[in-house]
């Protein structure tokens, strides 16, 4: 039954491998604590007890909340497939509550960190350079994610519209624009890499042996290039991605327009940035305004 639920989550919901290995290492994990061999899972024999005792022996093993959420969703989503599909008729899961997770708001880099990171003058140095600041300049501009950013080929580019088509989260397509300085990037990043490296695949980003760019490689371009421009305890990818967000509404941006850039599927999931723009707005007004700055903060 794990493995239909799988493979229906994989061909028939189109989540990516990612989520669908979460999703079973999440359920076989509960099969080891009921002690069953996941082969010969049967929904009818759980109770809500057991689901209890396992989500308390998740958080006396140190799982974070965020953690144990997510493997009750799991656990959730599995059995509505079960009733869905008629393999149960009861769901143990109905009462089970996801514990409360403290909402971090995402980080982002300031301006001038971005405007230092890729600055004119870095461009120099051959292939490898150059690939490092368009990789930057492209999840920044274009708000990609690693996933989108890897799978990027020569024709995905349509230089006369100055846009780039992007598959996202379940082969959703999407249509970004660009800059002219990004294009003019990206055209002489290819001329020097048709040149200097011996391509193997349509793959826009290479490693210098010919092969694709894989997500630990922009990961750790990304945490090396930014290390030397922000001191954020956090570097990564996605931390450009939130910077593209946050800049577009802290200059006006429709939060719809926003979401479309971002290949968000709700609005929900957008809206989390509106409170990033307040915060760093609260933070300007409490260091500039004089009255903000009386003691005791009362106006």
């Amino acid at each position: 039954m794990i493995n239909k639920f799988l493979q229906y989550l994989q061909y028939e919901k189109n989540y990516s491998s990612h989520t669908v290995l979460s999703y079973q290492t999440d359920l076989l994990q509960f099969c080891d604590f009921l002690s069953i061999d996941s082969l010969d899972f049967s929904p009818a024999g759980v109770t809500p007890l057991e689901i209890r005792q396992w989500v308390m022996h998740l958080i006396n093993n140190n799982y974070t909340a965020k953690s144990v959420s997510r493997k009750i969703s799991a656990l959730k989503s599995f059995w509505r497939f079960l009733l869905i599909h008629g393999l149960a008729e009861k769901n143990p899961t109905l009462k089970i509550v996801l514990p409360k997770t403290k909402k971090l708001l995402p980080a982002f880099y300031k301006q001038q960190e971005m405007e230092r990171a890729l600055a004119e003058d870095t461009l120099s140095g051959g292939f490898e350079p150059l690939r490092n600041r368009l990789i930057i300049s492209l999840l920044y501009e274009a708000g990609l994610r690693v996933s989108e950013l890897i799978s990027l080929t020569d024709e995905d580019f349509d230089f006369a519209s100055q846009q780039i088509k992007v598959i996202g989260k379940r082969n959703k397509q999407r249509i970004i624009p660009l800059g002219g300085d990004i294009c003019e990037m990206i055209s002489e990043y290819k001329q020097l890499r048709n040149k200097e490296v011996e391509r193997q695949n349509n793959a826009l980003f290479l490693l210098s042996s010919g092969l694709p760019m894989y997500s630990k490689a922009v990961y750790n371009i990304v945490h090396s290039e930014m290390s030397q421009v922000s001191t954020l305890h956090k570097q990564s990818p996605h931390v450009l991605r939130h910077t593209f967000a946050t800049t577009l509404l802290n200059n006006g941006a429709d939060i719809n327009a926003v979401k479309d850039l971002l290949g968000h599927s709700s609005l929900a999931a957008t809206q989390v940035y509106t409170h990033v723009t307040f915060s760093e707005l609260n933070k300007i007004y409490k260091q500039a305004h004089p009255r903000a700055q009386k003691k005791g903060g009362n106006l």
